[in-house]
């Protein structure tokens, strides 16, 4: 029997892979067993809910009586969260400094980057975070990275085409994630057959295209590393595929960019848009605006590439990119 998942159902699974603590992987597991339809189809994944949330339960009495370790935790910034996974020295913190404003460390020697470097990068008048990880070897991964990739909406997997070892460097990259709960994917999202492996969607940056060989490592890359992920050829320090990658990025998180006008007024308010997801309606636009304005929220007005201009539609309106919107309340 088909488990026909709810919307409600599907928003609290996006809102518990990106729980960034215990506390809140709980909060949306049990959003999650209230939300999933009962019947026989869902049996399954609701024993797997009710296991995992109580092995939650008695984690967190074990860390109450334990002293806790210093935190990494970035707050949520912009319209999604991007990171920069890699090895040692293949040009994160150089990407990081090329398409934000932040000034990270840039050293040629490993482990520069020894804590997560969060920045922000535009496409247009959309900002993403970007969060430049702790490099990753066989030996060694930062504890706080896992989290920060299951939670990501999307990962840059860096690979350097300036390196005779990338092979080897990647591979250690790719089991240490395919060892654990965390696993890169082509989409996001859980595997049904265990809620607790989440799958964060990975694209695959090759950096240093520019670098004496790099064709040759490429060749050399896909013949005994071939990956199942799209990729993107860069050049962190020249700047080459750089205005790719910001449009890339932006359209691999679904953003949705919606301008309000009041009603007052002849013009929209385009200095700053409010960002919800491909498939999100009017009521998470008007939740940005004001916590009441959504539970009040009659009808708008829409101005946009889908309707007619001032065409009046309800609160299940989908927005699309670049959406005018005259809000509504009664």
């Amino acid at each position: 029997m088909p488990a026909n998942l709810t919307a409600q159902y599907h928003k609290a699974e996006a809102a518990y892979r990106q729980a960034e603590t215990p506390e809140e992987e709980l909060e949306c597991l049990q959003w999650m067993l209230r939300e999933i339809p009962k019947h026989k189809g869902t049996d399954k994944l609701q024993a797997d809910l009710k296991s995992k949330i109580a092995r939650l339960r008695s984690e967190l009495t074990k860390q109450s009586k334990a002293a806790q370790r210093p935190s990494h935790r970035i707050p949520k910034q912009g319209a999604g969260r991007i990171v920069l996974l890699g090895a040692p020295n293949v040009g994160k913190s150089s990407l990081l400094a090329a398409v934000t404003r932040a000034r990270p460390e840039i050293a040629p020697y490993p482990f520069t980057t020894q804590a997560p470097q969060p920045g922000m990068m535009l496409y247009e008048d959309c900002p993403m975070q970007l969060i430049d990880l702790p490099p990753v070897t066989a030996d060694f991964i930062d504890p706080h990275t896992v989290g920060l990739v299951r939670g990501a909406d999307l990962v840059l997997l860096m690979i350097d085409l300036a390196n005779d070892n990338l092979i080897e460097d990647t591979q250690a990259v790719l089991d240490r994630f395919r060892a654990g709960k965390t696993r890169l994917g082509r989409e996001s999202g859980l595997d049904e057959a265990d809620v607790g492996v989440s799958y964060s969607q990975t694209l695959v940056l090759l950096n240093k295209v520019d670098a004496p060989g790099a064709s040759d490592r490429q060749a050399i890359l896909d013949e005994f590393l071939p990956l199942p992920y799209d990729r993107l050829e860069i050049s962190a320090t020249v700047g080459t595929g750089l205005e790719d990658l910001r449009r890339i990025a932006f359209e691999r998180l679904g953003v949705v960019r919606v301008y309000t006008k009041h009603p007052k007024e002849k013009e929209p308010d385009r200095s700053k848009p409010f960002t919800i997801r491909r498939g999100e309606s009017l009521v998470e636009v008007a939740e940005q605006v004001h916590r009441d304005m959504a539970r009040t929220l009659k009808s708008a007005r829409v101005w946009g590439s889908a309707v007619h201009p001032g065409t009046i539609v309800k609160p299940d309106y989908q927005p699309v990119d670049g959406d005018v919107v005259e809000l509504h309340a009664g």
